[in-house]
């Protein structure tokens, strides 16, 4: 009976699946691929891996999807929730779960996350961290193993009885600050943050998803309606009028030098910050309900 079980949450991910499900395999823990709907080879490629496959008939949004892939974890201690473009080197799990050994009372764990040029990714703050908020984001990246003000979701350890009890992540957001939320809930219920700086992780920033038109304005249009949506929701100030005084203006003189990726990108924060004023939740731009 696995006690660590390893969630991922596929969406046009088949390139990039082989190497995160062998890297899995390799430290012998076993997968639950839950797939959104991809237009690609994402649920065969993760069966022919040898992972438990769970196929949404419709792109559900990263949270929602991984709560259903935990919920399905049931005989798992630990869940190890990991983007499919990331690769945990040898040793990782490994590191991670002595870790969690020597700190029982931590919430969340996260490797250390090296991208492919071999820079360190560490963000120092977060919108929603109640300790260690380190407002100007002066970075000093961890020499050790850390507390942390925020946890990548890119990769994260917790044991699944905390992650059930605090209700998984916000099923509201679709896509963006879930991780930020989760962190902050396991912070209020008085458990660290701890980055593991023994476990390394090779993270893919971007290729989680094939590239498709329009993907850009979706992002942008994500990100600004769960920041909005996550501040409203811890009682911080709505930065909707703010996003919309900066974008507006650049995503018009895009317009009008035809340039559609900056059209894409201050549009689609422009139109998040707009829908989230107008009380338009992101479950219903997706066709979804709450």
């Amino acid at each position: 009976m696995p006690s660590l079980v390893a969630i991922v949450v596929a969406h046009d991910s088949a390139d990039v699946l082989p190497g995160c499900l062998a890297a899995l395999a390799g430290q012998h823990v076993p997968a639950i691929v839950v797939d959104n709907a991809s237009r690609d080879a994402s649920a065969s490629v993760a069966e022919a891996a040898g992972a438990q496959v769970i196929r949404n008939a419709r792109n559900e949004g990263y949270g929602r999807a991984n709560n259903r892939g935990v919920r399905a974890a049931e005989t798992a201690e630990h869940v190890l929730i990991v983007n499919p473009d990331v690769e945990l080197r040898p040793g990782a799990v490994d590191a991670l779960l002595e870790a969690a050994r020597s700190w029982p009372d931590a919430g969340l764990l996260a490797p250390r996350l090296v991208e492919p040029d071999g820079r360190f990714f560490f963000q120092a703050r977060s919108l929603l961290a109640p300790y260690l908020t380190n407002p100007a984001g002066r970075l000093a990246l961890p020499q050790g193993d850390a507390c942390a003000p925020f946890l990548s979701g890119a990769c994260l350890l917790m044991p699944r009885a905390l992650f059930l009890d605090l209700g998984g992540f916000d099923e509201n957001i679709f896509l963006f600050y879930e991780d930020d939320d989760l962190c902050r809930r396991v912070a209020d219920r008085g458990r660290a943050l701890i980055h593991v700086h023994r476990a390394e992780a090779l993270h893919e920033r971007g290729r989680s998803s094939a590239p498709e038109p329009g993907r850009v304005f979706r992002a942008r249009w994500h990100q600004a309606w769960s920041r909005a949506y996550v501040s409203r929701k811890y009682g911080l100030a709505d930065p909707s009028l703010a996003a919309l005084a900066a974008n507006v203006p650049k995503a018009l003189l895009s317009g009008l030098v035809l340039r559609r990726a900056g059209l894409e990108r201050y549009g689609g924060s422009a139109a998040g910050a707009l829908a989230f004023l107008r009380g338009r939740t992101a479950l219903a731009r997706e066709g979804l309900t709450g």
